[in-house]
């Protein structure tokens, strides 16, 4: 079954790492990229550029808009996402343990629709 890691954090917090611990986090984001690549569960991911480049697009009454920015002001932007091929929500939540993104936010595991 496949899951997506959705990762949240807060940019500014991440911004603001000195470049040992920025390093340090993408050096530890890279080797868990590996892991799951070696596990053969990996299907995808990425990291996401910052909430500033974010458009919204919304449609109302066959009206279409846009709005710069993020669907939704909150203290924890999503920052990256990983989807993973598993057996169960079990190792799933195992993997999503793993990964660096819970040190400084959360993650947030979800199941795909299967077509």
């Amino acid at each position: 079954m496949q899951y997506i890691f959705l990762i949240y954090g807060d940019e500014k917090a991440w911004a603001k790492l000195p470049p040992g611990e920025m390093d340090d986090m993408y050096g530890a984001f890279r080797k868990y990229s590996q892991a799951l690549v070696d596990a053969g569960v990996m299907r995808g991911g990425s990291e996401l550029k910052p909430v500033a480049t974010a458009t919204t697009v919304r449609s109302r009454n066959g009206k279409v808009t846009t709005v710069d920015g993020p669907f939704a002001e909150t203290k924890e932007q999503l920052g990256g996402y990983y989807i993973v091929d598993v057996p169960n929500l079990e190792k799933a939540l195992e993997w999503a343990g793993k990964c660096p993104g819970a040190r400084l936010g959360g993650i947030e595991v979800r199941p795909l629709v299967e077509s």
